[in-house]
């Protein structure tokens, strides 16, 4: 089954000017890189990646370690390019606000992606201290949409 979701995301980054999708599947980390100009790691040391047409699909193990000081929590990246929704529907009330308490696996938003609508957990649990993505409006990968403080 993730071979599929792999496919999707193979095909979603051939389709889009973004370069590299980063994933995480079922504790497995993949790094999809269209036109790869960087060294990837593995787990157990740098692997170069040579740069070819077909997209470059590496496992990756560990967690990623994105998380600034001064935003007072971890930020929640976009995993894709899409359409940020931050409701299940235009009538509904958002899956979080500014301030709520989230656990992890907690749905934070939708992104739509090729008329897919894909549901965003929260990675860690904590307080929502900033949504930094309006409704309705385009997002690229790895762009940070919130802000979540864990010790909080």
């Amino acid at each position: 089954m993730w071979q599929d979701k792999l496919k999707e995301i193979i095909y979603l980054l051939e389709q889009s000017q973004v370069n590299e999708i980063d994933i995480t599947f079922w504790g497995r980390r993949f790094r999809v890189v269209k036109t790869p100009s960087a060294v990837v790691g593995n787990g157990s040391g740098p692997v170069a990646v040579s740069a070819s047409a077909v997209p470059q699909i590496s496992p990756q193990t560990g967690e990623s370690s994105a998380g600034t000081e001064e935003d007072q929590g971890e930020p929640v990246l976009s995993p894709m390019p899409g359409t940020f929704y931050s409701a299940p529907s235009p009538d509904a009330d958002p899956f979080v606000s500014e301030g709520d308490r989230v656990a992890k696996g907690d749905t934070l938003c939708i992104i739509e992606a090729m008329k897919i609508m894909n549901e965003i957990e929260a990675e860690v649990g904590g307080v929502v201290t900033k949504i930094l993505v309006e409704n309705g409006t385009p997002v690229e990968y790895n762009q940070p949409l919130f802000v979540v403080d864990p010790s909080a």
